[in-house]
């Protein structure tokens, strides 16, 4: 795993001094076992809405399922003032195992999704490029099977947002609730 970690690192700073390269994509992505529960870990943005909600946020959990044709139905669960909120969304298959394109229906952004790297039952980590009119914004999630992930994962997460651009204070650990934890689609 160091040596993954490692190297993943290196790609992530290489891509950085060299003006932003293409985010890699997790080599043999395989759909199949990526689909199930996650639970969100870690989240790093410079998006206008994270800054201003980044103090309330908390962990939650995120359901993938695959549709009859092959995309992937994204169902996150999480709480929001005394309740708990469902967001589905319909990640479209590109023609790059592990890269997916979403559209908000709401907000009309687009949102350019990778799988950078899974072990499939332990931790993902995901990166977004998120596009509206002539606005971009970065997302970095990292997402475990279960609440608790190894320190080094959460390092590993903390290094691949540096590298990506995002400053200190827009990376977060989420922090940790039951509430919503089994309502989860």
């Amino acid at each position: 795993m160091q040596a993954t970690l490692l190297s993943l690192l290196g790609l992530a700073l290489f891509g950085a001094l060299h003006g932003q390269e293409e985010v890699t994509v997790q080599p043999d992505f395989q759909q199949e076992k990526f689909t199930g529960k996650w639970y969100s870990i870690g989240l790093a943005s410079n998006s206008k809405w994270f800054m201003e909600k980044k103090q309330v946020l908390k962990m939650c959990t995120t359901v993938v399922t695959t549709a009859t044709d092959g995309n992937l139905n994204v169902t996150s669960t999480y709480p929001k003032f005394d309740r708990c909120e469902k967001r589905n969304s319909l990640f479209i298959k590109t023609e790059q195992p592990g890269r997916f394109s979403y559209t908000s229906p709401r907000w009309g952004s687009r949102h350019d999704i990778r799988v950078v790297e899974t072990n499939y039952d332990e931790y993902a980590l995901l990166y977004t490029k998120k596009f509206k009119g002539t606005d971009t914004s970065t997302m970095v999630t990292l997402y475990g099977r279960t609440t608790e992930l190894d320190p080094k994962l959460q390092e590993m997460f903390t290094r691949f947002s540096l590298a990506q651009g995002l400053p200190e204070d827009a990376i977060l650990l989420l922090p940790k609730t039951d509430k919503c934890m089994t309502d989860a689609a």
